[in-house]
């Protein structure tokens, strides 16, 4: 344990209601607002806050923050936040990906580098692309403290090209931060970049696409799509810039048609297509999704991927999101052939793994389709889950299997 001594440091400090550290005495990386009966009257948007119970006993030190979750937990020990502290943890995260076998792949070096609280550094992501970082802060204690987790990147990852924040979306609003898209290491004049995945090449839109660039979580899944697809015909639905499809078309898919409503999104899937010599066999659509699988025939599609935006990210949004993946479902699983394939998803955090599962359960009823499930299909193993935080499995997936 490295205990702070430094007494010219003193951090804010909340204290809880009686009874509400029980979750904190489990580890878990969180403090609701709720449970809050003190905290210094100058205690602003990322600050680091140490925190108390009742009567007075140190719990854990965080970043404090304006809204339900009002601080998010770095440490369960008296320690200082600085430099050496980012630095052991961005290590040990490290360590974590070479026990995991993926660093030093030149057919497969797009992985994240950095996973929030399942790396217990919640509120900051890295993504890892070839050399490259394309990062995002999502509290704004992370944010302040942009300079000591950069050199800590920097310090453990001795190849970095650059560093690229992407965190104008990602942010909270606030009068004191205004974050903006730029290099905090390094620089590049080019839009995007080629990485490896499964030695699939893909363009990464780091600066304007979604996320940092692709969806990292998906690797493995992917990975199975290939295996699953040689001449099958496969609709990738929300493909972005072609993930799925592209591992589809490696595998031997018959043909692939991927559809968006992002133009950008679609222009640089059928750029991949190209560049992996696989654009004979592929195309892109700029189309709703719903409106679409509701016109095409039934028996034209042997896989179809269902890999939406999160419907929900709020518990208030959870039934209309349901609704939402009800319909796409129920649809696919309508129109697929009879022994066809459908890979279903939920990023939602708010839509847990059983109400994934009865959904599935109720559009198969309607859909008057024999399903099966085939398989569970969570993100990669670069997305590690702490196991005192259940609400970091926020992508559920299932294989399905349809006559």
């Amino acid at each position: 344990m490295n205990i702070n001594t430094d007494k010219s440091t003193r951090y804010k400090r909340i204290t809880l209601h009686l009874g509400k550290d029980k979750s904190l005495s489990r580890l878990h990386p969180w403090v609701f607002s709720g449970a809050i009966e003190n905290k210094d009257k100058n205690i602003a948007e990322g600050d680091i806050t140490e925190v108390y119970t009742h009567d007075g006993q140190y719990i854990a030190t965080g970043f404090f923050q304006n809204g339900t979750i009002a601080v998010k937990i770095l440490t369960f020990e008296r320690e200082k936040i600085d430099f050496d502290f980012f630095d052991r943890r961005i290590r040990s995260a490290v360590n974590y990906r070479k026990t995991m076998g993926m660093f030093g792949n030149e057919n497969n070096n797009i992985f994240r580098v950095v996973n929030a609280e399942g790396d217990f550094m919640p509120g900051f992501i890295a993504d890892y692309y070839a050399g490259r970082l394309v990062v995002q802060f999502h509290s704004a204690g992370m944010y302040l403290m942009r300079g000591e987790i950069v050199s800590a990147l920097r310090n453990n990852l001795k190849d970095i090209e650059f560093i690229f924040s992407k965190s104008s979306s990602t942010l909270p609003k606030s009068k004191d931060i205004e974050p903006k898209d730029e290099f905090l290491f390094g620089c590049s004049d080019q839009e995007t970049f080629v990485a490896k995945e499964n030695s699939i090449q893909y363009l990464i839109d780091y600066k304007q696409g979604q996320k940092t660039g692709f969806f990292v979580d998906q690797q493995s899944n992917r990975e199975l799509l290939c295996k699953l697809s040689y001449g099958k015909k496969v609709l990738n639905c929300f493909g972005y810039t072609g993930g799925f499809s592209l591992s589809a078309l490696k595998g031997g898919a018959l043909s692939v048609e991927t559809l968006d409503i992002s133009k950008r999104a679609l222009e640089i899937c059928t750029e991949n297509a190209k560049i992996n010599a696989f654009a004979d066999r592929h195309v892109s659509q700029c189309e709703d999704v719903v409106r679409f699988i509701d016109n095409i025939p039934k028996d034209v599609y042997d896989i179809i991927v269902l890999d939406p935006p999160a419907f929900a990210k709020h518990q208030r949004d959870l039934q209309q999101a349901l609704k939402g993946y009800r319909t796409i479902n129920k649809k696919a699983m309508e129109k697929i052939k009879s022994g066809g394939l459908i890979f279903t998803f939920s990023c939602s955090q708010a839509v847990s793994k059983e109400d994934f599962l009865t959904m599935l359960f109720s559009c198969a009823v309607t859909a008057k389709r024999k399903v099966r499930i085939v398989r569970r299909l969570p993100h990669n193993v670069d997305h590690p889950q702490s196991i005192f935080h259940p609400e970091g499995e926020y992508l559920k997936g299932f294989l399905l299997y349809v006559e």
